[in-house]
């Protein structure tokens, strides 16, 4: 692949509803995008930043920097054999996992066109449709999460996850779980406790939840362990697993059971695959997380989540309960058995709407090489 032009993009989208997490709550999305052209065909990517550091240490203006000053100039008019390739060139840069996601992604898109694969089958992928499970935010009230859910079950869904934070937590839970006795269902703590905490998350204990997801500290894995220990509820690693040897250091830990694989917060394709190898190898399952994607990172995240391994239900639901209209078509969509069928085209498989892009675009930056 030579690289031609890399263009970076800033879209404004709005949320169809607010969605809270223990850290915020998010409605006005900057949605970054990452447009590369190599050899006549186009890649394209999201970089799945918040506008904020708190999910992450990464933001929109960050990314925006990282790839301008040093990804692309590490690329531009340069060849690479294989999209696996540009992440030895990133080997000197030090964090900054979901710029440099949005950037390898975008040539996993090209890659997978030049050999006309789809990128699932490319990335080695073994499933023509995966499971879909859904994330709520937080409610104000026990009432309205159960109206959510009901929801989102008749809607197919095969996992409801509930975010959480002290006060609106075990509660909320338990009456999700009297409510809906045999669903499968999760709690989301975005780090949101201590241990000073752990004989109220002991609770959770009697609702056989599927996992808890992060209750502690975003860069911990030690006291994780500590915490699993005491808990008969599964502990789900997000935001800890930064790259393979976080997972390998969690799972010799013992500081969880199963691992959230989110392509942006692990770096792209290349690192998510490692991840996803030693999660099979040791047995611990792995699903796909979400960043309140637009279509175009949902297609990298559904591609993804057809590798061997991902046996849960992850975060990766229909376009249509995020946005009006996606940036993609056809936009993803759920069965009434709550899978999503997998894109047989090559690339991505789905079709960038690239009209309703340019109309949403606030920022734009494109970078050309010199060479031929």
């Amino acid at each position: 692949m030579h690289i031609e032009a890399v263009t970076l993009r800033k879209l404004a989208m709005r949320l169809k509803s607010p969605f809270e997490t223990s850290f915020g709550s998010s409605w006005d999305r900057d949605v970054l995008l990452v447009e590369i052209q190599s050899d006549g065909l186009t890649g394209w990517s999201e970089i799945t930043v918040s506008e904020n550091p708190f999910y992450s240490p990464e933001t929109s203006v960050t990314a925006w920097h990282i790839c301008r000053d040093f990804l692309i100039p590490s690329l531009l008019g340069q060849n690479v054999a294989t999209a696996s390739q540009a992440c030895e060139r990133f080997a000197a840069i030090r964090g900054h996992e979901m710029a440099r996601a949005g950037i390898e992604n975008a040539l996993w898109d090209i890659e997978a066109q030049q050999k006309r694969l789809p990128l699932w089958k490319l990335l080695g992928g073994v499933r023509q449709e995966i499971p879909s499970g859904v994330s709520l935010g937080i409610q104000d009230t026990p009432a309205k999460l159960l109206k959510q859910i009901e929801t989102e079950v008749n809607a197919g869904y095969q996992r409801i996850k509930i975010k959480i934070k002290p006060g609106k937590d075990f509660a909320y839970a338990a009456a999700a779980r009297s409510e809906f006795p045999t669903i499968k269902l999760m709690v989301d703590a975005n780090s949101a406790y201590t241990l000073d905490d752990t004989e109220q998350l002991k609770r959770f204990d009697a609702l056989y939840l599927m996992m808890m997801e992060q209750p502690l500290w975003w860069d911990d894995i030690f006291a994780h362990a500590e915490l699993q220990a005491q808990l008969q509820t599964p502990i789900c690693l997000d935001e800890s697993i930064r790259h393979l040897r976080d997972a390998q250091t969690a799972m010799e830990l013992k500081a969880c059971r199963i691992v959230n694989i989110k392509l942006g917060r692990v770096g792209g394709h290349t690192a998510a695959r490692e991840i996803q190898k030693h999660c099979l190898e040791k047995g611990v399952p792995a699903w796909c997380g979400g960043m309140l994607e637009s279509g175009i990172g949902r297609a990298h995240n559904v591609a993804m989540s057809t590798l061997p391994g991902f046996t849960l239900p992850g975060d990766v639901a229909a376009s249509k309960r995020y946005w009006v209209e996606d940036l993609i078509e056809p936009a993803v969509e759920v069965t009434p058995h709550g899978t999503i069928q997998v894109p047989q085209g090559p690339g991505i498989g789905y079709a960038v709407k690239r009209g309703l892009v340019e109309r949403l675009t606030v920022a734009r930056e494109t970078f050309k090489s010199s060479k031929p």
